[in-house]
């Protein structure tokens, strides 16, 4: 194997990691917040945060998972890997923050995460979903059909704008759809909570 491809796999580990730090509960315990993984919806995430907490550490929260998103794939971009590669470091962060390995592989939702690493690889594409979650968010008052109709409209855009990077963010999308499975019962039932 070539020094190139150890360092790939180097990097994509150190992505996961990145991705499994818990800034939830980090925040929290800093803040005197009581573990987001034992109040409110269980969701070590930006909004249970913000219910079981304030707006300052759900702040924190966002600009955390984002950054930790950012990060994980700074070095990569630095080293001016192809995109493929640096899309493996994005996936791998992602993961990291749905199944990580610091705390049980029990984690949040991965929206905040994934901005940051589409920041990282195509920020057109955030800034495009910032737009769409706010927009979302601000006339639904529901933070998961936010996040979900994100999670949509992702492959779409990257489909027409980005062709090299849909693979890896279609299985982004899928694992974000995935981790909101409980929130797209309760939006059909009509028992989702709002912001």
């Amino acid at each position: 194997m070539t020094d190139l491809g150890l360092i790939t796999i180097g990097l994509v580990f150190l992505a996961y990691l990145w991705g499994s730090i818990p800034t939830a509960v980090i925040v929290c315990h800093t803040l005197d917040i009581p573990d987001p993984r034992k109040q409110g919806s269980g969701n070590p995430g930006t909004t249970n945060v913000l219910r079981i907490g304030s707006r300052k550490a759900a702040i924190f929260t966002l600009i955390g998972d984002a950054g930790k998103g950012i990060l994980a794939l700074l070095p990569a971009v630095l080293l001016q890997l192809p995109s493929s590669e640096q899309a493996l470091c994005a996936l791998a962060a992602v993961v990291g923050h749905l199944f990580p390995v610091f705390s049980s592989f029990r984690g949040g939702k991965g929206v905040a995460t994934a901005l940051g690493v589409c920041l990282c690889l195509f920020w057109p594409l955030a800034l495009s979903q910032l737009f769409i979650w706010v927009i979302v968010a601000a006339f639904s008052r529901i933070a998961s059909l936010a996040s979900i109709a994100c999670a949509l409209i992702t492959p779409i855009i990257v489909w027409i704008a980005a062709p090299p990077l849909f693979s890896v963010l279609l299985i982004i999308s899928a694992l974000l759809l995935f981790s909101h499975r409980n929130n797209i019962r309760n939006l059909l039932s009509g028992a989702e909570p709002r912001l």
